[in-house]
């Protein structure tokens, strides 16, 4: 199709069906293919240089963070995030997520992808496993945002996408309100490694939409080691600050 009747469609299109910025509101360009306006894009705060070398918190000083120097993840190896989970963000993920909007798992997965640029120590992992969802839950968003990044993110960067790698066996409570603690033992035998062969002796990358505790992604990375992985770490959108 030639250029300009591809953009007279989305023009048309736009003004049948007006896109607006997924967190003011504020009407789109009919050929934006982001989902915030470019004030909203701005305000988006890529991981600061200053992190956790193990986890990918954002931090003031040092280079670890409390948990860290503590008993940080068991399991994963690091960790590392596209973005700080501030306001922008969140409405984005919010409406990715919970408004059943699916479309925006390309332009976000292409913010992921050049952003994993910026963490030499990933080069290595080569094979992407997406957070898996029980199946009530998939039933219920109609889809796996994980495992949509996943898929695009892996496209972008040439890595082999380990589809059906893992399995959610729990359908666990959300984890929203519970504590640092009550999060890791809400996890505790989530997970089971579908296919084995997939994983075994290799370096995965888990990707995710957003990183909090770590402590899902912490209980998959196990699971995935008890199957014979080489090491698991960790990539995802945001991270809670």
């Amino acid at each position: 199709m030639k250029p300009a009747l591809i953009k007279a469609g989305k023009w048309l299109l736009n003004a049948l069906l007006p896109r607006t910025c997924a967190h003011c509101g504020l009407d789109l360009h009919y050929q934006e293919e982001r989902p915030l306006c470019p004030g909203c894009s701005a305000r988006l705060e890529p991981l600061p240089e200053l992190h956790c070398k193990l986890c990918g918190l954002p931090l003031d000083g040092g280079a670890a963070c409390y948990d860290c120097r503590g008993a940080g993840p068991a399991a994963l190896d690091l960790a590392r995030s596209a973005f700080v989970f501030n306001p922008e963000l969140r409405s984005v993920v919010h409406a990715f997520k919970y408004r059943g909007r699916d479309d925006l798992a390309l332009p976000l997965a292409a913010q992921m992808a050049a952003a994993l640029d910026r963490y030499p120590e990933l080069a290595a992992y080569n094979f992407a496993v997406a957070v898996p969802l029980h199946p009530a839950k998939r039933r219920e968003r109609g889809f796996n945002q994980a495992e949509l990044l996943a898929a695009a993110v892996a496209a972008r960067r040439n890595l082999f996408h380990l589809e059906g790698a893992a399995e959610r066996v729990r359908d666990t409570p959300s984890q929203t309100t519970l504590s640092k603690a009550d999060r890791r033992t809400n996890m505790a035998g989530a997970f089971r490694a579908a296919r084995p062969e997939l994983v075994k002796g290799r370096k995965i990358l888990l990707i995710d939409d957003v990183a909090t505790t770590l402590a899902t992604l912490d209980e998959l990375a196990s699971e995935l080691k008890r199957a014979g992985a080489k090491s698991v770490s960790a990539y995802t959108l945001a991270r809670e600050p």
